[in-house]
């Protein structure tokens, strides 16, 4: 009789996960790596809400111009670490910087009266908001230098879904955490999970740097190459219009959650765990997505249909708004548009990235996902302002913003097909 012998363990493993022989261990360690980084990211995103709302919303237009700012300051130092640097090096610099931040916020915090937190929350809102871009841009960076265009479509998912059960357990431990820590004890918990995070990258970067030795060589180029490639780039600036458009809707409705969440929570503490429940259930519908819809969508419908899934539920969600701007409505259309972007758009919108070279990886990307984002945040947060100013409501604005995704869409159908028409080429920047 013959029997056929089941697969090896690690055979079944990598057939689940559809990683290939010599990416495992690689692959364990990005995932760990953004894992630990998401759990420390959702640890502090409720506490930046909190005070966000406590400030008022009249302040938070002047928060995220400082935002804009801290970013425009940061792309170019972060530019020359690039520049004289080995990847290894400017990675563990700009986040212990993080983590010694983390400890003086901390600080801040224990040690000052009422009226000083509310203006050391002010700056940690600002701050939060640029370590959010920066250190995530950082690892899909590494992501885009370590695996090819290929390999993304195989695992970028896969690494998505660490984000999300990163998110998933640092939303747990806040719901939980918060009151018998209070923020104090979670930002100190946020330092040591990111120092695991460095940790992880640096234990990712000596596997690939085994396979890739060249990869470890100092990039070099001009502070400014970001900026300039970016500008002289039809494909570069097409990413750089999707990421504006989705910035400008995220913060229309990040307005529109402070008005909600102000008026019918009074309470700092509940709202506090509002945003953290939020944050809960976003994370774990967008893990269930991730694991079995994300590469079945991008291997069967494309990147054209990938990318198109965001803008198209956000024009369904604004609309909604428009019609019935209750809080259970806010909920659905925040939650429906978080796990689109989280499962779908952007592990599609990091495949985009594999077509450049490295530099731009690094600098190009950066700058992208940094100040081209934040600048959205100003169109966004001003133009909230502004339209509030002229008397106008959640209902007119959520309208306004109707053909602003119809727009966005048309743009998410250009980008696909550039990246199904020649995929394993680098678009020029001229």
């Amino acid at each position: 009789m013959n029997f056929s012998s089941p697969l090896p363990a690690a055979e079944r493993w990598r057939h689940i996960m559809r990683f290939c022989p010599g990416e495992g261990r690689v692959l364990a360690w990005s995932f760990v790596y953004v894992f630990v980084l998401f759990v420390a990211y959702y640890v502090m995103r409720p506490i930046r809400d909190e005070l966000g709302v406590a400030g008022g919303i009249g302040n938070l237009p002047w928060l995220f111009t400082g935002t804009l700012l801290a970013m425009l300051a940061a792309n170019p130092l972060f530019s020359m670490l690039v520049k004289r640097w080995p990847r290894r090096k400017f990675v563990t610099v700009a986040y212990r910087f993080f983590t010694l931040n983390l400890l003086l916020f901390a600080a801040a915090l224990a040690l000052t009266d009422d009226v000083q937190q509310q203006w050391a929350g002010r700056v940690f809102f600002i701050w939060l908001s640029v370590f959010n871009l920066f250190v995530v841009s950082v690892f899909w960076s590494l992501m885009v230098d370590v695996f090819d265009s290929e390999q993304s479509k195989r695992l970028f998912g896969l690494l998505a879904a660490g984000a999300t059960l990163g998110g998933l357990a640092g939303s747990a431990l806040t719901a939980n955490l918060i009151a018998p820590l209070g923020p104090v004890g979670l930002l100190l918990l946020a330092a040591v999970l990111l120092e695991t995070a460095v940790f992880a990258a640096k234990k990712l970067l000596q596997q690939h740097t085994r396979t890739a030795p060249q990869a470890e060589e100092i990039i070099g180029g001009s502070v400014f190459a970001g900026i300039a490639h970016t500008f002289r780039s039809p494909y570069l600036l097409a990413i750089s219009a999707f990421i504006l458009l989705y910035s400008i809707t995220s913060t229309l409705l990040y307005f529109q959650q402070a008005e909600i969440a102000g008026a019918y929570f009074s309470d700092r503490a509940a709202r506090t765990a509002f945003f953290a429940h939020i944050d809960l259930w976003v994370n774990g519908l967008t893990l269930l997505c991730q694991l079995f819809l994300t590469g079945r969508m991008v291997r069967r419908l494309g990147m054209v249909v990938v990318l198109c899934v965001l803008p198209a539920l956000s024009t369904a969600g604004f609309a909604m708004l428009a019609a019935a701007p209750s809080i259970g409505v806010f909920v659905a259309v925040q939650v429906a548009r978080r796990v689109s972007n989280f499962a779908f758009a952007r592990p599609a919108r990091e495949m985009l990235f594999t077509r450049l070279p490295r530099e731009d990886r690094y600098k190009a990307k950066n700058f992208i996902d940094t100040v081209v984002y934040r600048s959205g945040d100003q169109v966004g947060s001003w133009g909230y302002a502004g339209l509030g100013a002229l008397g106008m409501a959640i209902p007119a604005i959520a309208l306004l913003a109707v053909p602003v995704c119809a727009l966005w869409m048309g743009l998410s159908v250009w980008l696909g097909r550039q990246q199904n028409r020649q995929p394993s080429e680098t678009p020029p920047h001229s």
